[in-house]
């Protein structure tokens, strides 16, 4: 069946004429589907894996690689967080039923929302209503500024701009826009388009760079395998002039020099920890846009494509490690397909039982005001898929059927 589903593919573009393979990219509706279940999975797995340890290591790395989910009740003999959910996640999963809502998935939640009910052109007037009817708890830094901005009556992007929000530098875009590459795959200058305008209601300047590198990483690897590849794709987007640009030069160059990750680490705090120099509290530094990116783009570099160790490096070192190890997971969630992510991960993240589906197919939401409690993530799935369909047709693809088989081409 794959060699008719190629050679059809094949006598479609040669229908087209030259320059077609250049301009489209060929997917069966079952692999984009897999692709966007990867990424939603992955993005859960990575928030879990990272959440014992977000904050705790900063200096140095995490003392023993992380290529599990841990708990307080571990005889690891390592720091984590123990005085809240963040050290307990086996016991959520188990007391929930399943995966739960965090700012890692569940502002891209409302998004998914907002852009049912509103389509892909969705402006910032009716997002900024959508984030003032959902989003309202369990936000901080430029995410809370941001909130709180729309409370006294300003709209995004005038919410993100550094005259208005003090944290426009700050993390919180790069984990909260992932979802746009899935409804615009291998059409990265759409995703990194919708990308960057979702960054700037929370964010300015260089610190929306970040988010349009991992957007077009994202909707990149629907096409592209190879890694280094995917991250010169990445860098294309990001203007020379900025400082994250340097950054991401830096971190290919020490990639090239070192054979381990550690010692990229050590490179990236020594020049860009401190960055940008106005920020003097050691706490916004570690939920910079600038050290935490680059942390993950180091992770993806010396992941080389593996689920574990691209997650476990982007976790293990430290900083925001939550927030980069879901970017990082999704991301080879998406390269790869969801098998890639470890069953023991998926199914078997609770204490006392084993689940048949993905964290047992649950989605619940205690954090987005006025959205459903339990979500099916197989549904959560086919309404991203259904998005990204439309978006593949809006923008001149095609949608062909071949031997009862669905396949897009996507113009790029």
């Amino acid at each position: 069946m794959r060699e008719k589903i190629i050679v059809f593919s094949v006598l479609f573009v040669l229908a087209l004429g030259p320059g077609f393979s250049q301009e489209y990219h060929t997917i069966s509706k079952k692999e984009l589907r897999s692709k966007i279940e990867g990424y939603w999975l992955g993005q859960l797995v990575g928030n879990y894996m990272g959440f014992p340890f977000e904050f705790v290591y900063s200096a140095d790395p995490a003392p023993i690689f992380i290529d599990r989910y841990y708990n307080v009740t571990d005889s690891a003999g390592i720091k984590m967080n123990h005085t809240d959910r963040r050290g307990n996640v086996n016991i959520f999963a188990d007391a929930l039923g399943g995966a739960w809502s965090d700012d890692d998935s569940d502002i891209e939640f409302v998004t998914l929302h907002a852009v049912e009910e509103h389509g892909l052109d969705i402006n910032y007037q009716e997002i900024t209503d959508a984030w003032k009817k959902h989003i309202n708890r369990f936000i901080w830094v430029s995410n809370r500024k941001a909130r709180d901005l729309m409370e006294e009556g300003l709209v995004a992007p005038d919410t993100g701009k550094k005259e208005n929000n003090p944290y426009w530098y700050a993390i919180d875009p790069q984990l909260v826009n992932e979802i746009w590459s899935a409804f615009y795959p291998a059409m990265p200058d759409k995703a990194v388009e919708r990308a960057e305008w979702s960054a700037r209601i929370t964010s300015d300047d260089w610190g929306t760079h970040p988010t349009m590198f991992y957007a077009a990483l994202y909707s990149a690897a629907f096409y592209e395998k190879d890694i280094t590849k995917l991250y010169d794709i990445g860098m294309s987007y990001i203007p020379k002039d900025s400082p994250f640009y340097k950054g991401l030069q830096d971190v290919k160059k020490w990639h090239g020099k070192n054979p381990d990750w550690e010692t990229t680490r050590e490179l990236i705090k020594n020049n860009y920890l401190a960055y940008p120099e106005v920020v003097e509290d050691s706490f916004y530094q570690e939920v910079s846009a600038m050290v935490n990116g680059l942390c993950g783009a180091m992770a993806i570099l010396y992941g080389e494509g593996d689920f574990i160790k691209t997650t476990g490096i982007a976790v293990s070192a430290g900083y925001d490690c939550d927030n980069q190890g879901a970017t990082c997971a999704g991301l080879i969630g998406v390269l790869q397909g969801a098998d890639c992510i470890p069953r023991e991960l998926t199914h078997e993240m609770g204490y006392n039982e084993k689940w048949e589906a993905p964290f047992n197919n649950q989605y619940i939401n205690y954090s987005r005001d006025g959205l459903p409690n339990l979500t099916y993530i197989s549904d959560i799935i086919d309404r991203i898929l259904a998005i990204s369909e439309t978006a593949i047709l809006e923008n001149g693809g095609e949608k062909m059927e071949e031997d009862g088989i669905t396949v897009y081409h996507i113009k790029t």
